[in-house]
């Protein structure tokens, strides 16, 4: 019996198709946690803090600013963040699976 080390990973597998679903997901859970405490935390400070979001800055309000004109770039940055991770991810899972491959094939 070949000990689990030494499985070759097969980019068509069940296994590395988890594993890289795996791997998305969390990347998926961070983006949309990162948006909702963003968007979340705009009311709270209206709420907590009318006095700073009241600020004038570039002729906004503070929450004028952070919301009409900051949080489209805010949301574009996740979601560039996103993909780029995500295939990084891929193409280190697929670098991984044709190392490993090439080490069962030599040994």
């Amino acid at each position: 019996m070949i000990p689990p080390e030494n499985w070759a990973k097969d980019i068509h597998s069940e296994e590395f198709l988890h594993e890289l679903m795996r791997r998305q997901l969390r990347l998926s859970i961070s983006c949309a946690a990162t948006f909702l405490i963003a968007l979340l935390c705009l009311p709270l400070l209206n709420y907590f803090k009318p006095d700073w979001m009241s600020i004038q800055v570039g002729g906004f309000t503070l929450t004028w600013l952070i919301l009409g004109v900051l949080f489209f770039p805010f949301v574009w940055a996740i979601s560039y963040y996103f993909i780029r991770r995500s295939i990084a991810l891929e193409e280190s899972e697929v670098r991984e699976a044709k190392s490993q491959s090439g080490k069962t094939t030599q040994g």
